[in-house]
């Protein structure tokens, strides 16, 4: 770790760095970010390009009393570098170690908890009120992304801010582009005159003189205005009510300090615009941002992803069978359509947006307009695919109901990393989806146990023509050889897999080879174990299952979702008779924190050992 680093315990420790030593500081924040980031994965580019921003606003403010909101938080690893969680920067991401994001249990520096997007000016506005209301003056400032700012929240936060003029500062960290020394030396020094006030008053006095002109002077202040918006980007936030600053260099450390001293001073709803290089001081991050936006573990000298020894598991991803197969089925039939919000690469989608440009939409960080459209696409008479993240779906809740559901339309909603992703945790698991799914009328759930049944269902759910969701996991499939063909699953038809007569395993999508594995220990402690296959649990096979328990009375169900709501709620909700036992193992309810997926799936009970020892201790007690 670096000398000068070594001596920062808090933000304030920074005004104690004499300024000719900042860039070696900043050097060491980068070089602890890289060599973190190599070793645990995760967010590099952000981070890297926030380095002098964000040491610069601990600089300027005085964290925790002022409250800093970063959205998203992929970008806060120099926050946490600079509050007090240095010496614990390696367990970034690690079980029991840092958060990947800002977060309020870890930190009282960490005013709100982050993870999705667009956020933070809504969070910060009620940070702000709050002050307001219980009469202090500390400052609130939301750090906010380019990208977020294609999500409607954001901009719903804007709105009301500007109406409640409150005293709110909005960093607009632009990284989508790199000022040249030019244009950045230009931009600094408008920038700077902004600040300070000179151009505001000229401006204001130019106002006035305008108005004061019999007949023609609004005519002229509307003209000006319009010739105003052609040199400075501020039209639309000045109309909201905000005073806008910039664009200015967003990686100069002594330009920020100077400009957010001043800024610091203003008063009402600010919004100040920097420009800042994804990956800065990290070559590879520099030349691939988009690579290195959520990077595995890598080398550091190349920046390619660490190699492992070979785990005898060399099965595609279950995104990668997604992706292969829509592309598959669109070859032949031109009414299909892909949707994604930001995610094309996440979602499999890379090689659907190239070979069907046409037919591929991303939309930006909008997940509730991602399915409002698909919606309406179906209306007209296409085949929308809509490909979400689990943790991201949720925030088209309304959507799924008021425009899918409630009109019946033939929306296929594929819900990627399904249960447990691991390393991002809490607010990236997706462990909610079959509760909250299951409750929409019309909608057709389905969740494979395979790679070749994801393909079959996905070609299933073409030919339905009604809301369909196919929830599928993170991470590589089974390795099963994959058919060319297709197969038409029933609708709403199990697959017994195997019989047993003291207990049938009900089990859906990645825990169905769980619970087979777990059923064949069972048979070693002389337990006869039989396994069911739903595929659906919307419409649940209930004639299936009513039939099982007139042979087996003890019932274990198996789902990697929160155990309210979910497959185990929807056997006990039809299975009311008294003399059949049902354990469910799913998720606790709770929130999941970070970790590997095997060792959170091991804690939880849901690994195969896990599973075999759970059954096998609730069976003996009967």
């Amino acid at each position: 770790m670096g000398k000068i680093l070594d001596k920062i315990d808090k933000p304030q420790d920074l005004r104690l760095i004499r300024k000719e030593l900042m860039p070696e500081l900043l050097n060491e924040i980068r070089q602890e970010i890289i060599g973190t980031v190599a070793n645990n994965g995760g967010h590099i580019a952000s981070s890297l390009g926030c380095v002098e921003l964000i040491t610069a606003l601990h600089y300027v403010f005085n964290t925790p009393e002022d409250k800093i909101v970063y959205d998203v938080g992929h970008q806060a690893y120099t926050h946490k570098l600079l509050t007090g969680r240095r010496d614990k920067f390696k367990t970034l991401r690690q079980y029991q170690g840092l958060s990947g994001f800002p977060n309020r249990e870890e930190s009282e520096h960490d005013p709100i908890s982050v993870g999705h997007s667009s956020t933070a000016i809504s969070a910060a506005l009620g940070l702000a009120v709050a002050r307001d209301l219980s009469g202090q003056k500390h400052k609130v400032v939301a750090v906010v992304g380019d990208g977020s700012m294609t999500g409607g929240l954001a901009f719903e936060g804007i709105n009301n801010a500007g109406h409640i003029d409150t005293d709110l500062l909005v960093i607009l960290n632009d990284n989508e582009m790199f000022i040249s020394q030019r244009v950045g030396a230009i931009a600094g020094y408008f920038a700077r005159l902004l600040t300070l006030g000179l151009v505001k008053r000229i401006e204001k006095r130019i106002e006035i003189f305008l108005k004061r002109i019999e007949y023609f002077g609004t005519y002229f202040l509307r003209i000006a205005r319009r010739f105003k918006f052609l040199f400075v980007p501020s039209m639309l936030f000045e109309e909201l009510g905000f005073t806008y600053l910039g664009p200015v260099e967003g990686n100069d450390f002594l330009l920020l300090v100077e400009i957010l001293s001043k800024v610091r001073e203003n008063k009402g709803p600010t919004v100040l615009h920097v420009v800042t290089k994804k990956g800065k001081g990290y070559q590879p991050a520099e030349k691939n941002p988009t690579k290195f936006h959520g990077a595995a573990k890598f080398q550091i000298e190349t920046g390619e992803a660490q190699k492992y020894a070979a785990t005898g598991n060399s099965a595609p991803t279950y995104t990668e069978v997604f992706g292969n197969t829509l592309v598959d089925l669109a070859k032949s039939d031109e009414k299909i359509i892909a949707i994604t919000a930001a995610m094309s690469d996440g979602t499999g989608l890379e090689t659907f947006s190239k070979e069907f440009p046409k037919r591929f939409f991303d939309v930006g960080i909008a997940e509730q307009h991602a399915l409002t459209f698909s919606a309406g696409l179906a209306a007209g008479g296409y085949k929308p695919v809509c490909a979400l993240y689990s943790t991201f779906l949720q925030r088209g809740f309304d959507q799924l109901i008021h425009d899918i559901a409630l009109q019946n339309l033939p929306v296929i909603v594929a819900i990627d990393r399904g249960g447990i992703v691991g390393d991002d945790g809490k607010t990236h698991q997706g462990i909610f989806d079959l509760s909250f799914m299951r409750l929409i009328p019309n909608f057709v759930i389905m969740a494979p146990k395979d790679e070749q049944e994801l393909k079959d269902m996905l070609y299933t759910a073409l030919k339905l023509n009604k809301p369909v969701a196919i929830r599928y996991p993170r991470g590589k499939g089974l390795g099963i050889t994959l058919k060319e063909t297709y197969t038409e699953l029933p609708l709403g038809k199990a697959e017994e897999l195997s019989t047993g007569k003291d207990i049938c395993i009900l089990a859906l999508g990645n825990t169905v080879q769980t619970a087979v594995d777990a059923a064949a220990q069972l048979k070693k402690e002389n337990i006869n174990a039989g396994v069911i296959n739903l595929r659906y649990l919307k419409p649940l096979d209930e004639a299936c299952i009513k039939n099982i328990i007139k042979n087996t009375k003890q019932l274990v169900t198996i789902e990697e979702n929160v155990i309210s709501g979910g497959l185990g709620s929807a056997v006990k909700e039809l299975i009311t008779e008294p003399d059949i036992r049902i354990l469910n193992i799913a998720l606790p309810d709770i929130f999941v924190e970070h970790g590997t997926q095997d060792l959170l799936r091991d804690k939880y009970g849901l690994s195969v050992n896990k599973v075999f020892e759970n059954i096998k201790g609730w069976y003996k007690k009967q």
